[in-house]
């Protein structure tokens, strides 16, 4: 195969479809750079799951003389000084408990006015108001039902709370944003490779006489169609540089400059450049290896020589 011919042939290619080849790159570009922020949002959810479930911490809520009053759970009374010494034994003799915190109604009165100081209810409130609790630390955060069911309805319990379930409700919903993120590239996709299919399909149709001369004089198929391959797959990689640029400006406006979320948001480890630097590869491999497959699968229809 004559290099010179074949590169000669693709600078013809993309001078006749300079419009279509300029809106493939635009169209692999936005694909490869959502892709890879679904791919780098996935990474993201993923490290803060493993980072925030290894912090969380099951809550028994004691009962005090208020939820005596209100609280079906409380019917038994306060809770007692023999009862919060049994629980806290019990606790330590379950195998699955790392640790166990005591917080009283005064502490806890104090940490709801440094959490919530801008709340017109912190003044109404009283340290009599709030609950003591233990806060319990896990060696396995999924293992929240062994303390759950020994001591859920016990005299004292108010309520043994699972900090994993408050995660799970923002997690869920970062997670359902990545599926609608990636929803977006498949459209994205697809709006690409409609477009690919059809500036191969105007090449070809512009260089019929070219490639059936070619064919006449024992050129193979794979000779005919490696140039508007070529074709398809230089789009793709310039829309490919294009994206991992996107991608390379977002991290760096959004996380360290600009919006600066990475000073503003401290409880979030946000991913650093080696993760977005990871994901380049991959952007210029799919840049690459879809347009030249979508090339590749419309010749075998539209190249008829």
């Amino acid at each position: 195969m004559r290099v010179q011919f074949v590169l000669s042939e693709i600078r013809v290619g993309l001078r006749r479809n300079l419009t279509m080849t300029f809106a493939v790159i635009i169209s692999v570009a936005l694909s490869l750079a959502l892709a890879g922020s679904a791919v780098l949002a996935n990474k993201q959810v993923s490290s803060m799951k493993g980072y925030w479930y290894d912090k969380v911490q099951v809550s028994i809520f004691l009962c005090n003389k208020n939820d005596a009053k209100s609280d079906p759970n409380c019917t038994k009374g306060a809770v007692t000084d023999d009862q919060k010494k049994q629980i806290l034994a019990d606790l330590n003799k379950l195998a699955v408990v790392q640790t166990v915190y005591y917080e009283s109604a005064e502490l806890a009165y104090k940490h709801y006015k440094e959490q919530f100081k801008d709340s017109p209810l912190v003044d109404s409130l009283t340290p009599d108001q709030m609950q003591e609790s233990y806060r319990v630390k896990l060696k396995d955060p999924t293992k929240f039902e062994v303390v759950a069911s020994a001591f859920n309805g016990r005299a004292g319990v108010q309520e043994v709370q699972d900090q994993r379930k408050l995660l799970n409700n923002l997690f869920n919903l970062l997670n359902g944003m990545t599926y609608v993120a990636w929803a977006v590239v498949v459209f994205m996709l697809a709006i690409a490779l409609l477009l690919i299919v059809n500036t191969v399909r105007i090449s070809a149709f512009s260089r019929r006489r070219e490639t059936g001369i070619m064919r006449l004089v024992g050129a193979s198929s794979f000779y005919i169609q490696m140039p508007f391959i070529m074709e398809a797959a230089f789009a793709g990689i310039v829309g490919a540089g294009l994206a991992s640029v996107m991608l390379l400006i977002g991290r760096y406006f959004l996380i360290d400059h600009g919006l600066a979320l990475s000073q503003k948001i401290t409880l979030i480890d946000f991913l650093g450049w080696s993760d977005v630097i990871q994901v380049l590869p991959l952007v210029f491999l799919a840049g690459v290896l879809i347009p030249a497959f979508a090339a590749f699968i419309a010749l075998r229809k539209y190249l008829k020589v």
